[in-house]
């Protein structure tokens, strides 16, 4: 009995060995990878472009009239349209002033004399008791009296003109950038005061080679980017006048408003212009590209979730986006963009996002 027992324990334990060694050894566990969808989109090939900012607006100020000058405005000092840049002593002016409105009330006094003595001898010269040689002397008179009242009175306009140039106004909101000259100097009519730069109307000017002036067109948007930061400008003039020596236009675009905080006057930037008309073209992001001696590929993962290497032409490429082609690739193939260095084909990923 003790032996059928022990026999009995030997067969169960040789069934179970058996078993155990007819189940599959465990592989490697799925590998993580983060994916991204091969898709077709309208693409359009762009180069960088080195460019400038320009103040659509930066003027030197001159001096009105001639004279002492008064006060001048500090450099970076913030000034509204109208309000004064710089001031020139009024005070000889104002006198010129009073002078000439006593010539105008002189000159009033006699015409008014003249045109009653006028009409006097008219009367007297109807009944024969003035002569014609008399009356027609007194009409010359008043006539130049007349002429004299009137020069007077340009001549006061002008004076007045001059008083309202003692006053340099801000013809634009602005920044004062410089000083040419300090108060307490004399100055001549058309001296240059201060310089005066517009920093709300911005626009950026880019030399662009002739090459690629049929795929620029006047109100594209084209991204700007300067030390970290982007925005998208507006193209606002083509000067289709190319430069002998570079071979080479000017491309102005206009800056958006909410991104002029960003920008300042003299300020290099890069623009990415076209450099090819629109096309349809198979894309992926620039992460899921592998780079190696004998080609470039991308890794696709099928709906096993296991990994396949696919040989690819590279395009050009825009933002983060590259053009690719390859016989089997189509849109909508999901493809990794992180960890697919090491993955071998068929081997079992797993798909993590972020």
């Amino acid at each position: 009995m003790r032996a059928q027992i022990i026999s009995s324990l030997l067969l169960l334990t040789s069934i179970s060995s058996m078993a155990q060694s007819a189940e599959p050894p465990a592989g490697p566990p799925p590998s993580p990878v983060r994916v991204g969808e091969v898709e077709m989109q309208e693409f359009i090939p762009t180069v960088d472009m080195v460019g400038s900012i320009y103040s659509q607006r930066n003027v030197q100020l001159t001096a009105g009239v001639q004279g002492r000058l008064d006060w001048v405005a500090e450099p970076g000092t913030f000034l509204h349209q109208g309000e004064t840049v710089a001031k020139v002593d009024d005070i000889p002016l104002t006198l010129q002033q009073a002078e000439q409105q006593a010539q105008i009330k002189r000159a009033s006094i006699n015409l008014k004399y003249l045109e009653r003595e006028l009409q006097r001898l008219k009367e007297l010269r109807q009944s024969n008791s003035a002569s014609a040689f008399q009356l027609d002397q007194t009409q010359s008179q008043y006539d130049l009296a007349q002429a004299d009242l009137e020069i007077a009175k340009l001549k006061l306009a002008q004076i007045e003109d001059q008083l309202s140039r003692t006053k340099v106004l801000a013809p634009f909101d602005g920044v004062i950038t410089e000083r040419q000259r300090e108060a307490g100097g004399d100055v001549n009519r058309g001296e240059n005061l201060v310089t005066m730069l517009d920093t709300e109307n911005l626009e950026g000017r880019i030399y662009v080679p002739v090459k690629y002036l049929p795929f620029i067109r006047q109100g594209k948007e084209i991204l700007v980017k300067a030390n970290g930061l982007q925005s998208y400008a507006t193209v606002k003039a083509i000067i289709p006048a190319a430069d002998m020596r570079s071979q080479s236009f000017e491309l102005r675009v206009s800056l958006s408003a909410d991104s002029l905080s960003q920008w300042t006057a003299g300020q290099l930037v890069t623009a990415s212009l076209p450099i090819q008309d629109a096309k349809q073209v198979l894309t992926v992001h620039r992460d899921a590209l592998i780079l190696r001696r004998d080609g470039t590929y991308v890794v696709v993962i099928d709906k096993e979730n296991r990994a396949r290497r696919e040989k690819v032409q590279v395009g050009d490429g825009h933002l983060d986006r590259v053009g690719v082609s390859a016989q089997s690739l189509k849109a909508g193939d999901r493809v990794a963009t992180r960890g697919a260095e090491r993955l071998q084909d068929g081997q079992l990923v797993s798909i993590h996002s972020g």
